[in-house]
């Protein structure tokens, strides 16, 4: 069998305007996304509000434990946006008005002709060192500082910083799946799922309630790296219905 690779990834969403419902994020559901696509499991996504020491506990916590850490939000011109100084106080460097961004967002504005104001300049700031993530949409860049990548929290921008990272990321092998719909609810499936799971354990199988307002029913998702192993998985699912099918037949015999 061939030695799949794993590649994780975590995700930290900051800002007040979060927590409070005052902003609906649509970046997590996004960065999710892309990332199943490019085979990088996210494994964990955390929230926090526009604190630096929690900003910085977040960061540390996240970085070593996982291979890419994604940020989102807190990079912008206002007091509140501190996501700069907290990483780079979570890498223990200090935090500059980098020489380049600095050069193209003056650039920026000036062909705009709109004055290069302090306020814009702080859109400049990152942990010494850091390299830049491109910005196609308005000019000031993210960063990346060790497994850390820094992005904005505007949507647009958001994507479009990582498109211009996806290409230089190390993936792993892709996750498979297959999706069973089971008749059944949840209740009649979880004894005999539990079962067929630890008789798969290279595979991660989930339930799924639905609810169409008068049955239940359930979506039993497969995953797996190899198809051999998720073929099999499917079949002892298939066969696991079929007995509770069964099961319930003999139960309620049919009628004369």
């Amino acid at each position: 069998m061939i030695e799949n690779t794993i590649v994780t990834a975590a995700m930290l969403a900051i800002g007040d305007e979060l927590l409070s419902g005052r902003t609906k994020d649509k970046n997590i559901g996004h960065l999710a996304d892309v990332l199943t696509l490019a085979a990088i499991d996210l494994k964990e996504v955390r929230i926090v509000s526009d604190d630096e020491a929690a900003i910085v506990a977040a960061v540390n916590a996240l970085r070593g434990q996982y291979d890419y850490v994604f940020t989102s939000g807190g990079i912008g011109p206002t007091h509140d946006d501190i996501t700069a100084d907290a990483v780079s106080r979570a890498f223990g460097v200090e935090c500059v008005h980098d020489p380049e961004a600095m050069v193209l967002l003056a650039a920026m504005y000036e062909r705009r002709g709109m004055e290069f104001t302090e306020a814009r300049r702080r859109m400049a700031r990152m942990p010494n060192g850091s390299r830049h993530i491109p910005n196609a949409v308005s000019t000031a860049p993210g960063f990346i500082i060790g497994n850390v990548h820094v992005m904005a929290g505007v949507p647009q921008v958001f994507q479009a910083m990582l498109n211009a990272i996806l290409p230089e990321l190390k993936t792993g092998t892709a996750v498979l799946s297959r999706s069973v719909l089971s008749p059944f609810g949840e209740g009649d499936i979880g004894g005999p799922l539990t079962l067929v799971q630890k008789a798969h354990p290279e595979t991660s199988i989930g339930s799924y309630p639905k609810f169409d307002g008068r049955n239940f029913s359930t979506d039993i998702v497969i995953r797996a790296r190899d198809e051999t192993v998720l073929a099999a998985a499917e079949a002892a699912v298939v066969a696991m219905m079929a007995d509770i099918t069964a099961a319930k037949a003999g139960q309620f015999p049919a009628a004369d």
